[in-house]
């Protein structure tokens, strides 16, 4: 969603940390592009105006100016006025009201609501342990109530049986009354929408408010519509009065300028966004994470956070016992592959590493996209169990099958097994006896930069158990990493080479949990 614009304020910004000395001329050139850059990412004029002036306020004076880096201080204006642009915290779903509290979704059609509010009461039976029943007040769309039937079915989620010809207003008082009865702790009601707003629309919403009384109201916009968002978030919150906005589409390649805009013209906290179609792939809206992204900073939080939730945690403590032994074969291999591929692919775990956003491309032009672990994933299953314990066994007969039966040629069959020497060398030397094994001088090293002693935060050189980890010690972490200096735009992380970015080969990235990264994957260039 904000590439383009990330590209754009990373090659300014990073102009500006390049210069020994800011004048005031300085600033003003690299505002004006700044200025530009947003405008073009659809930011609202009054949004950009008011940006702009709050930068040039604090960036333009003498304390800044004799500084020993005026150009990281103006990056970090910049940081934290994007922050408070979009919100400054992060604002979740309300549940603190007597049970059943009322979620009411509005929306125009075609916007995504009915699948926000299964994926919403997906999430808050699966992480707040809530009992939910959704409700369809859509009785004009053909099916509608049906739709948010099955979705039920498929999230095992509580639905109103559909009782025909009954009006939007009755259905939502038989909801509230129903989750009554079966002790539900949440109602979500899904109202109907129009290819616009009309009078009839808004006199329906305003009875169902009356007769429902909810909690919160969020309006679920789509975030490719770039200011008819914001106009639209007007409208309803003039009419009905809206606690929250939750933004869908924002995986799509939009300018996000709706994103950057909503909070700040309507003053409503932008409570959710939906990053892709599963029931899974809704996100809380952080304004420092989604600021981090922006400005190429990296977003670590998000990243192990999305670990957690993806990594059998049964699966990580036996990689990590085979790790101990020095073992690796082609099924654990096949393994971290999907573990990659449900956090995203290669290009969505970059994204979230600092300095890393850069790489993507590059990453791209070598032939190393998302696709390529689908294809390497298809090698593995194409072999005998015989094969993935003992790859040794792979002569000339074996790989002509094996490419036969995965649609591949021996050659990619080859970088696959080059691959996977590179990591199972990797794995002994992480599990080697000597000081404690490279895992944990690793990690011990990360932490001596970090200053929070030996063992970062108690790993002690194991699996970290992420399912365990506080949100609130991540975004503490992060803040040290970047006062270490492994948040700057461009500044890599340690131990990831030399190459832009800081990826070598992608022979040093690290994630949590993953044993050991992406080392040597095939077609990106060596450091010289």
């Amino acid at each position: 969603m904000f590439e383009n614009l990330q590209d754009r304020l990373g090659s300014i910004l990073n102009g500006l940390t390049g210069r020994g000395a800011l004048s005031e001329a300085d600033v003003s050139a690299a505002l004006r592009e700044v200025r530009r850059a947003l405008l073009e990412a659809d930011v609202a004029l009054d949004v950009v105006r008011s940006f702009t002036d709050r930068v040039r306020e604090k960036a333009v004076g003498a304390e800044i100016l004799k500084s020993i880096k005026p150009g990281q201080m103006v990056v970090k204006i910049v940081h934290d006025e994007l922050i408070e642009m979009l919100g400054g915290e992060g604002v979740g779903i309300d549940l603190h009201a007597a049970a059943p509290v009322v979620v009411m979704m509005v929306g125009l059609q075609g916007s995504g609501k009915t699948t926000t509010s299964a994926k919403i009461a997906h999430r808050l039976s699966t992480r707040e342990k809530k009992k939910v029943l959704m409700a369809s007040l859509d009785t004009r769309r053909p099916a509608a109530q049906e739709q948010l039937r099955q979705l039920g079915a498929q999230a095992n989620i509580d639905t109103l049986p559909i009782i025909s010809g009954q009006s939007p207003t009755d259905i939502a008082a038989r909801a509230v009354q129903a989750a009554k009865l079966g002790g539900h702790d949440v109602v979500i009601l899904d109202t109907a929408g129009r290819t616009h707003i009309d009078e009839p629309l808004m006199v329906e919403m305003a009875d169902i408010k009356k007769r429902s009384n909810p909690h919160e109201i969020l309006l679920v916009a789509d975030s490719l519509t770039g200011q008819d968002a914001v106009n639209l978030a007007r409208s309803f919150d003039e009419r009905v009065g809206i606690t929250g906005l939750v933004l869908t589409r924002m995986d799509g390649d939009g300018r996000g300028g709706a994103a950057l805009s909503m909070r700040a013209v309507t003053g409503k906290p932008i409570k959710l966004i939906g990053v892709g179609e599963k029931m899974s792939e809704l996100e809380e809206f952080h304004p420092r994470r989604i600021a981090d992204r922006i400005l190429g900073m990296g977003d670590i939080v998000s990243l192990v956070e999305r670990a957690a939730e993806n990594i059998d945690a049964e699966k990580a403590a036996a990689m990590a016992a085979k790790m101990a032994k020095g073992k690796f074969d082609l099924d654990d291999l096949a393994d971290q592959l999907r573990q990659m591929q449900k956090m995203g692919g290669m290009g969505g775990i970059m994204g979230m590493m600092p300095g890393m956003a850069g790489m993507k491309d590059k990453m791209a032009a070598a032939g190393l996209d998302d696709k390529l672990f689908g294809r390497q994933i298809a090698i593995i299953q194409s072999m005998t169990k015989a094969e993935r314990t003992n790859p040794d066994l792979l002569k000339h007969s074996r790989k002509k099958r094996i490419a036969a039966g995965s649609g591949t040629d021996a050659a990619a069959i080859n970088k696959l097994l080059k691959m996977h020497r590179q990591m199972a060398d990797m794995m002994k030397m992480m599990g080697g006896k000597g000081k404690g094994g490279m895992m944990k001088q690793m990690m011990g090293g990360l932490a001596g930069k970090m200053g929070l002693g030996g063992g970062m935060g108690g790993m002690g050189g194991g699996m970290p158990d992420l399912s365990n980890i506080d949100p609130r010690q991540l975004e503490a972490l992060q803040k040290q990493a970047e006062a270490a200096g492994l948040g700057k735009p461009g500044g890599g992380m340690p131990g990831l080479g030399g190459l832009p970015g800081g990826l070598s080969g992608l022979g040093g990235a690290k994630l949590p949990g993953l044993g050991g990264g992406f080392p040597g994957l095939p077609g990106l260039p060596k450091k010289k």
